[in-house]
């Protein structure tokens, strides 16, 4: 098989795997296992625990003893398996053991299936720079198709996005991406073993850029808006087919009955938001760039609280198109602007920063306040209340964050 083809379904699979429990999840732990808010959001922070430490010792063993590709199919086969255990699960404690060990699977996944991409790229003579983006999109791709999959099936009446059917199809997934890893080309292991310190090879050098107020402030920001990520990834299914749907005006609309259809013009937003990127860095620079994303972030949350499935569906489909600019104007120009201002030396460790901050500490502290503000506050107050705060964080974001734009040198660079 092409090369090309075999990456591609390498990232399609890898992203079907999340799309299919990621955005319904909450509307299963909501609607049919009635837990709170607080411990909805509990399970969304589990990927800012898996994200705090997981990639960096995969990325470790990946490196030193077991092959990219054999360790990506190892840690996808221990994800199915949790998540079919997790699958028959209702109380909250043992559900949540199991999403807990499916993440700490899961999250390294990512860096590692990137890792094979590149490798097999550049040993195959293709330049990964212009290669993967294409191959990439693919991935989207894979994670709007299993959505919209789960949207769709019901056995016996049961609806997937409202049961534990998800994540019998994710394991599903899983468990093929697992086997077919092992297809995929060899990524050879540094048998030359330094004496590098687990300090450089965790990546953790780098946060002595705390040092640096600019720095400093620009890694402060990235956590308080990670805390946004993965707010809607929790919630929207869970408001649009559980608050809505107990709504009679309401009940039996495209936006109660096929939510994660409805949200998946998110992830479309987001791989068409991504060329946009060079224009707006280019003529504005990065920091107005990021506070355009902070902007769409408020008009993310308030029009998901000042729409609805009926005559307001407008703002909702609003809302999943703002959601492009206000991810992809944070993380990407966040990620371009640690590679501008880094040594090369730590480069790769700051990029990891970056992660662990948004990903890690950011959309851990977010997943567990937001639960917190939806029991106290309700729908739809609780989006407003993220609304709000989002405008907090682009006001003090415009007076604290200091940083000069030099077009020329940035158009090089680009």
């Amino acid at each position: 098989m092409n090369l090309k083809i075999r990456l591609i379904v390498m990232n399609f699979l890898q992203y079907a795997v999340w799309g299919a429990w990621l955005i319904s999840l909450g509307a299963y732990l909501g609607g049919t296992l009635h837990f709170t808010g607080v411990q909805i959001g509990s399970f969304f922070a589990t990927m800012g625990i898996a994200s705090l430490f997981m990639p960096g010792i995969m990325g470790v063993i990946a490196d030193k003893w077991v092959p990219a590709e054999k360790l990506l199919g190892i840690c996808h086969l221990l994800g199915a398996l949790f998540l079919f255990l997790a699958a028959p699960q209702t109380d909250y404690a043992t559900l949540y053991t199991y999403i807990l060990l499916t993440v700490l699977f899961y999250m390294p996944t990512i860096a590692l299936s990137n890792s094979v991409a590149y490798y097999a790229l550049e040993s195959n003579g293709y330049e990964p720079i212009k290669a993967f983006p294409p191959i990439r999109v693919f991935g989207t791709v894979g994670f709007i198709v299993s959505m919209i999959a789960v949207d769709l099936m019901i056995i016996d009446g049961v609806k997937f996005t409202q049961s534990a059917y998800q994540l019998y199809f994710a394991a599903f997934i899983a468990l093929i991406l697992g086997v077919y890893s092992f297809t995929l080309p060899h990524c050879p292991t540094n048998l030359n073993h330094d004496k590098t310190s687990w300090v450089d090879k965790l990546g953790l050098r780098a946060f002595a850029l705390f040092k640096d107020k600019k720095m400093a402030i620009f890694f402060v920001f990235s956590m308080l808006l990670g805390v946004a990520l993965q707010i809607t990834n929790a919630f929207a299914n869970d408001y649009l087919t559980n608050y809505f749907g107990k709504i009679p005006e309401y009940a039996g609309t495209f936006g109660v009955e096929h939510a994660n259809i409805l949200i998946s013009l998110s992830q479309l937003s987001e791989t068409l938001c991504i060329l946009l990127i060079p224009f707006f860095l280019k003529r504005y620079g990065i920091k107005i760039v990021m506070l355009i994303s902070m902007i769409a972030w408020v008009l993310r949350f308030g029009l998901l609280g000042a729409g609805n499935p009926g005559d307001g569906v407008w703002m909702l489909i609003l809302s999943m198109i703002v959601y492009g600019v206000a991810f992809d104007f944070f993380n990407i120009s966040g990620s371009l602007f640690v590679e501008r201002e880094t040594e090369p030396a730590i480069r790769s460790s700051a990029q990891g920063v970056f992660m662990i901050m948004t990903n890690g500490f950011g959309a851990f502290l977010g997943s567990y306040a937001a639960g917190k503000v939806v029991d106290m506050a309700g729908w739809p107050k609780a989006w407003f209340v993220f609304a709000g705060y989002a405008l907090v964080v682009a006001i003090l974001f415009v007076f604290l964050f200091r940083y000069r734009y030099q077009p020329k040198q940035l158009e090089l660079e680009l």
